[in-house]
């Protein structure tokens, strides 16, 4: 009952509290026009006296009900219809107020909604008035400051100007006919204040190129406008494009010229309103700079600009309304524009070529890189380069990594230039005139004492157990021959390249090291190529390449060995390709043989039919053919001769007499029928090629040096003895061929199969009784 209590004062406190919001509702209402004659207010006012009224009554009878417990059934009906009658008026009035308040609510937020957005217009009007006063104003002062040369206040007022423009071409909703106007009157201020600082610009650095090829000079003028205008280009943005013109002319005609040109020498003639550069000649134009001269003379160039021209930084100007970072100086903005170009011409006419030739001279290589290091700092110091720049340094520093690649590329390109020089001019080498292999430091040099020491013991304990029989000095020597003078100049690079790699660091040695491989690699790829037609066409030039071939394999055999425990990790080895020297020469020189023996088959098959050589013109056809083969193969000698190692000489030339005298033999033993007089003719067909076969063997230019050789044919010539041998067939009787026949243990069994000697008795013999018992025992 005491919770009910509350609740229904609760409610009472609620109702009571209506009247103290009832004055921005009357204040509304009133506003509108429409509340009827007693108002809103008093008849608030009057339900609100009337709940206080209700409020009391209702309290009092609760109080009496649930405090007092007095019975009051008629009144508590009385305050219930009561209750209900004053929530019916109030319900009345909430409709009332939303009905008509809400709309006079909704009209006075459209119109305050309006009043905004007038109020907006005129605030956007009022910023662009106050634009546009802002750019007169600006445009005034310009055109003011102007004619007193004043550029870079000039140019910031300018400036002020176009982003007074532009704030008003970016509002939105706003356009204005006079933007127009105004932005060509801004494009015509910015032009003329541009010709006029081009002008100024002209007068300060004035160059005066020649039309020949002489050196170029600047002049400078050192006037105090000379910060004004390069600022007033700033402040425009225009300041880049007139140092890139000025930049290119500088590089083009002044550092540049420096740099490659040794003669020339930068001469700096100060005036009291000007400083003059100039150069002069002195001396040769031959060769390249030293880096430390090249240094120098920019140096003297850039402090001479630095001096009179650029140690001016771009001011921060309050009017430019810009971040508050510190700005570079004019010479900063230059050494962006040039550097690149500068230091690239700088490592590739100036440093490449001051790379040292020889690893004996890297050690001086110091005062390079310390000239190095005193330039850039000079240029950072005149803010020309950035602090974090070391393209020169670095470049420099890295002077081990350039000379094995500058040696490597030296030593390819002089291997390449060997190569395609001409093969035939030849040097004899023999096995005391071999190319030397260079000394050699030895390896282990620090225990020399100790090694010498140890040697003599050993040489003792040897000198006990030598043998007797000792080698010959040339045992293993590369034969007497004749070598392309360009391969023996190959071979010394290679062992000069190895030598230089043995005193180099270990990057740099293996660099070498297969840059001699990459030499020997080259060799088989250009030369075959490079002189193919010769080589197929010129059989001396066939055999110097042989010869050329065998020497390189010859060489790579202990090439490696030589080097060994100074290369890097004393792995390097060069035997591997042996076989494919070996297989070049030996394919080059196998193809002129093809070639040569092509060309005896050719001839002795002009010599017709040999079954008829008792006809005079067949014999004379023979004949000739013999006498060609004979010739080409005397030819083949004396191109040969003092060429070939004397053993592969002997063997080509025996080999392809050996194919003519075999191409005869097939010839006769196949005649089926041999006539007395065409078997003498045959004989003295093959007593020319016997009496004048080993004259072809004549290998050294001395005539009685060759004897030895022309007595050995047999050795070389493995069908001598059959030739021989068809020779006395020809002219002997059947018991003369059934003798050396000897029951196939004769040298005619020896040299001809039983089938091959029963052709040539059918042929010399007619068919009688004496020839059947005579073949009968050739089995």
């Amino acid at each position: 009952m005491a919770a009910k209590a509350e609740g229904m004062a609760a409610k009472a406190e609620g109702m009571a509290a209506v009247p103290r919001s009832s004055s921005l509702v009357e204040a509304v209402l009133a506003c509108s026009g429409r509340l009827q004659k007693e108002g809103l207010s008093g008849r608030i006012s009057h339900l609100s006296g009337r709940v206080e009224e209700l409020k009391d009554e209702v309290c009092s009878m609760i109080n009496k009900r649930y405090v007092e417990f007095l019975p009051s059934m008629q009144s508590t009906k009385d305050l219930e219809s009561q209750v209900e009658e004053l929530s019916g008026n109030i319900d009345q009035l909430k409709s009332r107020i939303e009905n008509e308040v809400q709309h006079d609510l909704n009209v006075a937020i459209a119109e305050f909604a309006e009043l905004k957005q007038q109020l907006e217009r005129d605030t956007l009007v009022l910023s662009v008035l106050k634009q546009l006063q802002e750019f007169d104003t600006a445009l005034k002062q310009f055109n003011a400051l102007l004619p007193q040369k004043k550029y870079v206040s000039a140019a910031c007022h300018l400036n002020k100007a176009r982003r007074n423009l532009k704030t008003m071409e970016s509002r939105q909703g706003f356009e204005l006919k006079i933007l127009k106007a105004l932005s060509r009157e801004l494009t015509m201020q910015t032009q003329n204040i541009l010709y006029l600082l081009g002008q100024e610009w002209q007068q300060m650095a004035v160059w005066k190129l020649p039309q020949s090829k002489e050196p170029s000079k600047e002049d400078v003028v050192t006037g105090p406008t000379v910060a004004s205008v390069l600022q007033a280009f700033a402040i425009l943005g225009e300041l880049r494009l007139k140092f890139k013109h000025f930049g290119q002319l500088l590089l083009k005609h002044i550092l540049k010229p420096l740099i490659s040109h040794p003669s020339l020498r930068p001469l700096l003639e100060k005036h009291p309103d000007a400083v003059t550069l100039r150069f002069e000649s002195v001396g040769s134009d031959l060769g390249h700079p030293s880096p430390v001269e090249v240094f120098a003379r920019i140096t003297l160039v850039l402090e001479a600009l630095h001096r009179h021209q650029l140690d001016v930084p771009l001011e921060h100007h309050v009017e430019e309304e810009e971040e508050n970072s510190s700005r570079p100086i004019l010479a900063e903005v230059l050494g962006d524009m040039i550097w690149k170009e500068l230091s690239e011409c700088l490592i590739h006419d100036c440093l490449v070529h001051s790379i040292p030739n020889n690893s004996s001279k890297l050690g001086q290589y110091i005062e390079v890189i310390k000239a190095t290091e005193e330039f850039e700092k000079a240029l950072k110091d005149m803010r020309y380069l950035k602090e974090d720049s070391t393209d020169l340094l670095t470049y420099a520093r890295n002077v081990n990594c350039h000379f094995a690649n500058k040696k490597c590329q030296d030593v390819i390109v002089a291997a390449r230039n060997l190569m395609t020089s001409e093969i035939h001019n030849t040097i004899k080498v023999t096995p005391d005139s071999s190319v030397t292999p260079p000394k050699l430091p030895d390896p282990r040099a620090g225990d020399q004492l100790k090694v010498q020491k140890t040697s003599e013991a050993l040489l003792k304990q040897a000198n006990n157990l030598e043998n007797e029989k000792k080698l010959s000095r040339h045992t293993f020597s590369f034969p007497a021959c004749r070598i392309s003078e360009s391969v023996q100049k190959l071979m010394a690079l290679a062992y000069q390249t190895l030598q230089e790699a043995s005193a180099s660091t270990d990057q740099c040695c293996i660099q070498l090291f297969y840059s001699v491989r990459n030499i020997f690699h080259l060799f088989c790829d250009v030369v075959p190529m490079y002189h193919k037609e010769n080589l197929q066409k010129l059989p001396q030039l066939a055999a110097i390449h042989h010869n050329n071939c065998m020497y390189i394999a010859h060489h790579l055999l202990t090439l490696g060995h030589q080097f060994q425990g100074r290369l890097s990790d004393g792995s390097a080895t060069f035997i591997d390709l042996v076989p494919g020297f070996r297989k070049l020469g030996t394919d080059c020189f196998l193809a002129q043989m093809r070639v040569q023996k092509g060309e005896l088959l050719e001839r002795l098959s002009s010599a017709r039919n040999l079954s008829s050589v008792d006809d005079e013109d067949n014999y004379s056809a023979a004949s000739k053919a013999v006498r060609q083969v004979l010739h080409q193969l005397k030819r083949l000698g004396k191109i040969w001769q003092d060429v070939l190692p004397v053993n592969i000489y002997c063997r080509a030339m025996g080999t392809l007499l050996n194919t003519a005298l075999a191409e005869i033999i097939s010839r006769i033993t196949t005649l089926e029928d041999i006539s007395a007089e065409n078997a003498d003719r045959l004989h003295a067909l093959c007593q020319t090629m016997v009496d004048e076969g080993p004259h072809v063997f004549v290998p050294l230019p001395e005539e009685k040096q060759n004897v030895p050789f022309q007595e050995e044919v047999p050795v070389y010539v493995p069908k001598w003895m059959a030739f021989k041998e068809l020779m006395l067939v020809l002219q002997a009787s059947l018991q003369e061929i059934v003798d050396r026949w000897a029951d196939g243990k004769g040298p005619l069994a020896t040299e001809f199969s039983p089938s091959e000697v029963k052709n040539l008795i059918r042929g010399l013999f007619q068919n009688t009784e004496r020839r059947a018992a005579a073949l009968a025992r050739i089995k």
